[in-house]
């Protein structure tokens, strides 16, 4: 079987799915703690370029390898656009978005908005791709939108205020919505290493490109920032990376929106996180990432 042809799964895996999914929510629900403890020695721009550029060399091997396949060069010659899109869309600037939000805003809230992202899948599927919304699932996505209302004018001091950085995180769901259904189209019957490997072939030339002007390779080497580098490597290697050769693994055993659901776990990492750095955590932040994730179960519901 060429990579050109779709990969045949003889039968669905539940049990794996969620197994993958649990270690999503797990590292996924601790990049907005890693993202606050690589600030400490890294500005905003050199956080979110910092971890594509480790992605990409933790993928390098895997690249070498591929490349002297024919069959991946073909597929990736073929699809060299979904590649390049996905990967501005669903990692280049959502890493630039967290980033700067990362710096303004509590780790816990961040992964809070975070569970918007599969409402976004649902609302651009709909839009962009065909896929038909039932009234059930209208309903939910109202639901869940009101729930990051009062995320995003409430929770960051208790009352309401207008929070610029609330609303970054809110663009980067919406690019890994897009970036969901994008994989799901055009990239999901490639197997989960060779799509994923390439998607960061493109990402990350970008990200470096951005750093060499910089002086992030002085930053790295300071061993006074060592605690900060090894946040940022972990991001980098396992947040952007591994975990996202299992986020492209489970749409191919279930489907975008089963694997964009990963959002229900990730808050709930995120605000443990937060209670256990001593963030102030606002009963309006748990009332909406309660709405939010009601809306998601609702759309989810069968």
């Amino acid at each position: 079987m060429t990579i050109e042809e779709p990969v045949v799964i003889p039968q669905k895996r539940p049990l794996l799915a969620w197994a993958l999914l649990c270690s999503l929510a797990l590292v996924w629900g601790s990049s907005f703690i890693l993202i606050k403890r690589s600030l400490v020695a890294f500005p905003p721009e050199q956080v979110a370029a910092g971890r594509l550029v480790f992605a990409l060399f933790f993928f390098t091997p895997f690249l070498a390898r591929q490349s002297r396949q024919a069959d991946v060069r073909v597929a990736v010659r073929h699809r060299w656009v979904a590649l390049l899109a996905s990967g501005v869309v669903g990692f280049v600037i959502p890493a630039f978005l967290f980033a700067e939000a990362g710096a303004h805003l509590n780790s816990s809230l961040a992964g809070a908005l975070n569970s918007l992202s599969p409402l976004f899948t649902l609302i651009l599927g709909g839009i962009f791709f065909g896929q038909s919304l039932k009234i059930r699932q209208v309903a939910g996505i109202l639901l869940g939108l009101a729930g990051s209302l009062l995320l995003v004018f409430f929770s960051a001091t208790g009352s309401f205020q207008i929070n610029e950085y609330a609303l970054l995180v809110v663009l980067a769901t919406i690019c890994y919505g897009l970036n969901t259904n994008l994989i799901g189209r055009y990239l999901s019957h490639l197997p989960a290493l060779v799509s994923t490997a390439w998607l960061f072939a493109f990402a990350g030339p970008i990200a470096l490109l951005t750093l060499m002007p910089t002086d992030f390779l002085s930053r790295v080497i300071n061993g006074e920032n060592s605690w900060s580098v090894g946040a940022l490597v972990t991001l980098g290697v396992f947040g952007s990376g591994l975990m996202s050769i299992f986020f492209n693994r489970v749409m191919q055993l279930s489907s975008p929106l089963f694997a964009a659901s990963v959002t229900y776990l990730i808050p709930i990492v995120a605000l443990l996180w937060g209670f256990l750095d001593g963030e102030t955590i606002y009963m309006v932040q748990f009332a909406g990432m309660g709405v939010c994730l009601a809306g998601i179960w609702l759309v989810n519901k069968s």
